[in-house]
């Protein structure tokens, strides 16, 4: 597996110019209430195991620690979500780190798998990525070793009640074939590789005996980001036809959510940059890319002030939604040791900091937008009229006072109305 990603730069808006577009990339909640005590260890479900395929995928029932979505009452403060999530993910000890890290604050995130990196280097050339030729890829490809670490990690993960979404393979951006270029049919087909090398992993590897992921890969795919942000539109346009739920590639301000060509929009966020007029997307190599610029490993010096730096911005995103408009805090980051660490050391005190927060919970994107379709329409349309950091006036028992229609038949986790 590639050391770092490879991401092309670019001028969010013309407020923020000096940044770039980077795309690289348990415990039960309970309305209301936010359990500070670390999640029991992960453990496989009780049905019985049905292998899948080549057995590298497996059905096993409903997955673990998910929270059942309820519909806010009249007049009843929004919970603040935030999601922290995760690109490329593959184990180089930073992706145990953090499972351990959100096992201890209450906390389950979603991961973005890159699916090259459950393809071994040898059989690369199975691999025939969009507008380039058998076996390219920006990132790299995995060994044995690697791939098997990078399962175990998934495995247990999903187990813990996180989502595992898709980061697609080659990571191509910029001019040249890069997925900003990629037709709706080029996206497909990535997409179906994408899930190909999730599906048959121990085929690819020789892997036979190892334990399969215990989820079905094309049920469990419900949403992705897309590299560098890059390539949205006929992105959407391919995933609305594979039936995904959510994307997270664009740009956005911390406003509620809405529904972009039939997806939840949950976009990276722009937050507060610390000492700066200008403010920043809320991720990892945003945050880099203003400090050292592309140098990975820059002055030593500056690790703890440019690691501060993105913790502090992030936590003034969260206060200002927490003591606001409630919009949910999406926050984007990579398995690196960039600057040493400094923004590995930043996500994980703002976990500490904020996950164990009274009405506070840090969850997946599935369990954001299995909320938000829980939701009355309308509820969430009034919602959307808040603006960045602005709480209602009349508080929030006034503002969401309307009551709300019932609930229709068939939203996720919601019973289906009497009557």
């Amino acid at each position: 597996m590639a050391a770092t990603h490879r991401i092309a730069a670019g001028s969010v808006i013309a407020a923020v110019c000096a940044a770039s577009l980077a795309g690289c990339g348990i415990g039960t909640f309970r309305q209301g209430t936010s359990d500070p005590s670390p999640a029991k260890p992960a453990q496989a479900p009780q049905s019985a195991v049905r292998l899948i395929g080549d057995g590298s995928t497996s059905y096993t029932g409903a997955q673990p620690h998910l929270p059942r979505p309820e519909r806010l009452r009249p007049g009843q403060k929004p919970p603040q979500f935030v999601v922290f999530s995760w690109d490329g993910a593959g184990e180089d000890k930073l992706f145990s780190r953090f499972r351990k890290v959100a096992r201890e604050n209450n906390a389950t995130m979603t991961y973005f798998l890159s699916g090259v990196y459950l393809l071994p280097d040898e059989k690369r050339d199975l691999y025939r990525p969009p507008q380039h030729s058998p076996g390219r890829s920006d990132i790299g490809f995995n060994d044995r070793r690697g791939i098997a670490a990078t399962v175990k990690q998934l495995r247990l993960a999903w187990l813990e009640g996180n989502e595992i979404g898709t980061h697609f393979n080659g990571h191509f951006c910029g001019s040249g074939g890069g997925v900003g270029e990629w037709s709706v049919e080029d996206w497909k087909d990535e997409i179906a590789q994408a899930k190909r090398f999730v599906k048959t992993w121990k085929t690819n590897t020789g892997l036979k005996n190892a334990s399969p992921l215990p989820f079905d890969y094309d049920k469990e795919l419900i949403g992705a980001r897309t590299p560098c942000l890059e390539g949205q539109r006929n992105f959407l346009k391919a995933a609305r036809e594979l039936g995904f739920r959510y994307d997270t590639s664009g740009v956005n301000d911390q406003v509620w959510p809405h529904k972009k060509r039939g997806l939840w929009d949950v976009s990276m966020q722009l937050v507060p940059f610390p000492g700066h007029s200008y403010e920043q997307l809320s991720m990892d190599y945003n945050f880099m890319i203003n400090q050292s610029g592309t140098t990975t490993q820059g002055n030593p010096a500056r690790y703890d002030f440019w690691g501060d730096q993105m913790r502090d911005g992030l936590l003034k995103g969260f206060q200002r939604a927490y003591e606001g408009n409630r919009a949910p805090l999406i926050i984007g980051n990579h398995f690196e040791s960039w600057n040493g660490g400094a923004y590995m050391r930043a996500v994980e005190e703002v976990i500490e900091t904020v996950c164990t927060k009274e009405e506070v919970r840090c969850v997946s994107f599935r369990q954001l937008v299995d909320w938000l379709d829980a939701q009355d329409p309308k509820t969430l349309e009034k919602l959307r009229t808040l603006k960045v950091g602005e709480a209602p006036k009349e508080g929030w028992a006034s503002f969401l006072s309307g009551r709300p229609a019932p609930a229709p038949k068939g939203v996720p986790g919601v019973p289906a109305a009497k009557g």
